[in-house]
Parts: structure tokens; C-alpha cells; sequence
């Protein structure tokens, strides 16, 4: 635990030293809380599902690629990341602790459009059993995402590249969850579509969590693919000690 803290530390402060951490957070909120705010002077609606629905793509394509691209290319651009392996530490206290300074930032991000919900409370009687499960599910979609991201981000020393894979990774599970996709795909391979959504794509999972239906199996979904990506990103780095 004492390895995975100073890793943490050392990488939550490089959150913050970083000019485009703070550029792509105020897109971040600004992105989503203005696309919300639209719809809602538009209907008039005091509920969130416009917010959560556009997170699964908002996410995919935009900041979780932009703070996980750093985490490990950088330390190859910079050559650090020899050093980084030679420590005495083991490979998964190295990506736990990096990988759980990129969540925390993320969940820093996240907290800047708890004003959404606070205006709402000032402006109708809005129902806090989807909004607090929306929130939920947004923690477990970033933190799947952020585990792509960090599995990606070892292979490039070019952070751009980086961030260029793990959106068209991550937005290829957003889109697969949609219900339209699927459709297209099935009609060019029977079967393989209806597969694809059911057990790939993340936004069908996301949704049933944002409409406050916790299922067990969009629980399993989002720990199982998110514990996936980041063991495989430990056995690379045993792979690149020896």
C-alpha cells in the first residue's frame, strides 16, 4: 500500500502541474453542463438523462483519452520509465497507484457538474434516485474507460497516438452499446450485432444504471473489463522487465 500511495501522489500532483489537465476539465464540464442546460431550457425537464446520456461518448472521445494518455507514454517520451521499472516495486502497485491518481482526478472533474443537481433543487423537485445512480454509474464508466486508457497509453511514447486509440477504443464500445448500431450490423451479420450489445458495448449497461436499475450483471460487466485492462497492463510492464 505504502508503493501504490507514493506513486499516487506523485502522479495526482502532475494532474495539476499540467496546463491541459485544467483545458480539458473545463471542457469537460463546460461540454456537458451546456449541452444539459440546452435541453433543459428547451423542455423544461428537472432530471438528468440528458446529462447521462450524452456521457458515454462525451467520456469515450474527450477526457478520459486526454488524462490517461499521459500516464504512461509520457514516462516513455521522457525515458523514465526504465528508471520507473528498476525501482524496487512490483509492477501492480506501479499502474494501481497511476491508475488511481488518473480516477481521483477524474472524480474531481465529475464533482464540477454537481451543480447541475444543486440547481435543480432550487428549480423543481427533481427525483434523486436516477441522479444518484447516474453518478454511480458514471464512476464505474470512468474508471473502465481510465483502465483502457492506461492499457493503451503503455504502448506510445506519443501521447497524441495515445489519445487518437483510446478514443476510437472507447468510442467503439459507446457506439456498440447503442441500440441503433447493433441493428446495422445484424442486418450484415445475423446474431453478431444483438451479441455486440448485449455483452460488449458500455452504453446499454450505463443506461440501465442512470435509470436507477442496478444490475448485477452491469456490475460485473463494468469491475470484470475494468479489472481486464488493467491486469493486462501489469503483465506488460513484468513483460518489459525481463
Amino acid at each position: 500500500m505504502k508503493d501504490i500511495w507514493i506513486i499516487f501522489k506523485r502522479e495526482f500532483a502532475a494532474y495539476f502541474y499540467s496546463p491541459i489537465a485544467y483545458v480539458f476539465s473545463i471542457i469537460f464540464i463546460v461540454l456537458n453542463c451546456g449541452l444539459y442546460m440546452f435541453h433543459f431550457f428547451f423542455f423544461g425537464n428537472a432530471d438528468m438523462r440528458a446529462f447521462f446520456s450524452a456521457l458515454p461518448v462525451t467520456l469515450a472521445l474527450i477526457f478520459i483519452p486526454a488524462i490517461s494518455m499521459r500516464l504512461w507514454s509520457e514516462e516513455k517520451k521522457l525515458g523514465t520509465i526504465e528508471l520507473l521499472l528498476t525501482l524496487p516495486m512490483k509492477a501492480e502497485h506501479v499502474v494501481l497507484g497511476k491508475y488511481l491518481a488518473g480516477l481521483a482526478f477524474y472524480l474531481v472533474a465529475l464533482a464540477g457538474t454537481l451543480a447541475i443537481p444543486i440547481m435543480l433543487v432550487f428549480l423543481g423537485k427533481p427525483d434523486f434516485g436516477p441522479i444518484i445512480g447516474g453518478y454511480f454509474g458514471a464512476v464505474l464508466l470512468g474508471a473502465f474507460y481510465l483502465a483502457v486508457g492506461i492499457f493503451i497509453s503503455g504502448f506510445f511514447a506519443d501521447q497524441i497516438v495515445s489519445l487518437i486509440i483510446t478514443s476510437l477504443v472507447c468510442g467503439f464500445f459507446a457506439l456498440i452499446g447503442w441500440q441503433y448500431v447493433p441493428m446495422v450490423i445484424d442486418g450484415w451479420f445475423p446474431g453478431l450485432g444483438d451479441f455486440l450489445y448485449s455483452y460488449v458495448g458500455v452504453t446499454r449497461h450505463f443506461n440501465d444504471i442512470a435509470r436507477g436499475v442496478i444490475d448485477v450483471r452491469s456490475l460485473v460487466y463494468f469491475l470484470s473489463l475494468s479489472a481486464l485492462f488493467i491486469t493486462l497492463n501489469i503483465k506488460y510492464l513484468d513483460g518489459r522487465k525481463y
